[in-house]
């Protein structure tokens, strides 16, 4: 774990517009310096180089940042592998990695998968001024660290959200293949959107969940696909796809 000082600290400081302005004429999307293992005290941290590299930090950290930053204002509990993104001294974005909803969903997909065999990318937030392709930059370091710290992990997942206008373009760039897409229902009120789990009978979602069940009469309901993209770790894993389920295709493209 690394050391943080109140520059990390402070989220205010990603607001700044003066630091964006610094940020572009600093940094090009060029890979500077050859990326490699990080290690703090001895123990692996993270991967990549002072330019851009991607670091293990607290989980309060990231939930911190994810409900400042990330488009959603929510943190996933699932999530138990926190990275943060550093340019230079500077945090410039997270990245959330754990289980889906359901953790053992993964066997649906690919088959004999245990839980703690795959990972999906639960949230991921980089500052608007990173070079466009900071972002599948920081994936492929994410990904690299996972070997490293998870080696028993086979798979990872993760889902672009129709809702948001996106179609994973940003996944395509980083080598994941499409699986397929599938519908979700998602209840809009008072101007912010909820799962349809937090509709159900059983209590989920905590007070959201209590407070939609509670309006649900003000509440409108709206269908969004969800476009879901696999990268395979280990290549014996890509045999076991579930192709009843699942089949590779091409890349989808969102037309308005």
């Amino acid at each position: 774990m690394i050391v943080f000082d109140n520059q990390y600290l402070n989220i205010d400081l990603l607001n700044r517009s003066y630091w964006c302005l610094i940020k572009m004429k600093k940094f090009t999307s060029r890979v500077l310096i050859k990326p490699d293992i990080i290690k703090y005290n001895g123990s692996i941290v993270g991967y990549g180089s002072p330019e851009l590299r991607v670091e293990t930090i607290p989980a309060w950290l990231a939930r911190a940042i994810v409900v400042n930053k990330h488009y959603s204002g929510r943190f996933v509990n699932n999530s138990y592998l926190h990275l943060g993104v550093f340019s230079g001294r500077d945090i410039v974005g997270v990245l959330q990695w754990g289980y889906a909803l359901n953790p053992a969903s993964g066997k649906r997909v690919v088959e004999g998968t245990g839980n703690k065999e795959y990972m999906e990318l639960n949230r991921m937030w980089l500052h608007d001024c990173m070079p466009r392709n900071s972002e599948s930059r920081a994936i492929s370091y994410s990904l690299k660290t996972i070997k490293l710290l998870h080696p028993g992990v086979q798979w990872v997942q993760t889902f672009a959200d129709e809702r948001c206008g996106r179609s994973g373009v940003v996944y395509q760039a980083s080598n994941f293949e499409y699986i397929g897409s599938h519908y979700s229902t998602f209840y809009e009120l008072d101007g912010e959107f909820y799962h349809s789990i937090a509709m159900n009978a059983i209590k989920r979602g905590g007070t959201r969940g209590e407070y939609l069940r509670e309006n649900k009469e003000r509440a409108t309901a709206h269908r969004f696909r969800q476009f879901r993209y696999i990268r395979f770790l280990n290549k014996r894993a890509r045999k076991r796809l579930n192709t009843k389920l699942f089949n590779i295709q091409p890349y989808p493209k969102i037309t308005n």
